[in-house]
């Protein structure tokens, strides 16, 4: 069996559109849930989403616990062995009070990849396969989030570009959500059950054109 690692924020933790951090879709709604039942039990798929996560930045109001780099090395080493970790992150980067461009967002994910590639997670101690998944542009009504995420929808029409740009410098794959799923209306960044079941297929449709040699262990 085949392990995934999805490392994200509130997107990946299924938090519904609207609602509070407690308050998400369930296993088999969410996005790493549709994934795991597109590729089937030869894999495990690894929820690891929570909500306010950034790339590498402690936050000064929700805690640093937020950081993702702080997290990735505990939480990878928890799950080792990974054949792919997927990132997706950059959203909460976004907010007002961190005042960083796509570019350094961008940055920010290549400092995961670089830590992944030291930890080395993969069969036999290798590096994993890993991709980087850029999150839905953010609508332009965040509601009640208009003051934390000024001037952010524009910069995260950005990041594709940047986070592919990234993704190739580092050889590593890339994924652009915005392709096949959108951010709901009800608050502007969180997917709705629809954006989950079209990102989660999708994802499974990118993970089988990898191209996996046969397995030679077992478990």
């Amino acid at each position: 069996m085949r392990s995934v690692l999805c490392f994200g924020d509130s997107n990946t933790h299924g938090q519904i559109p609207g609602r509070g951090p407690l308050e998400r879709y369930d296993r088999h709604t969410r996005w790493p849930g549709v994934l795991q039942g597109e590729l089937g039990p030869a894999w495990y798929v690894i929820e690891e989403g929570l909500s306010g996560r950034t790339t590498v930045h402690d936050d000064p109001i929700e805690g640093a616990h937020k950081n993702g780099r702080t997290y990735l090395r505990p939480c990878v080493q928890s799950h080792t062995v990974l054949d792919l970790v997927i990132i997706m992150l950059g959203t909460n980067d976004l907010k007002v009070r961190f005042n960083k461009p796509a570019s350094e967002v961008a940055m920010g994910i290549g400092c995961l990849i670089y830590d992944l590639r030291e930890l080395a997670p993969g069969p036999g101690g290798s590096v994993p396969e890993i991709m980087i998944v850029t999150p839905p542009p953010i609508l332009d009504d965040v509601k009640e989030w208009k003051s934390i995420f000024a001037g952010a929808t524009e910069k995260s029409r950005q990041l594709a570009l940047e986070f592919e740009i990234m993704a190739d410098s580092l050889g590593v794959h890339f994924f652009n959500a915005g392709t096949v799923c959108q951010c709901d209306e009800a608050d502007g960044f969180h997917l709705n059950a629809d954006a989950h079941r079209a990102l989660g297929m999708a994802l499974a449709q990118e993970i089988e054109a990898i191209g996996w040699p046969a397995l030679e262990r077992k478990g």
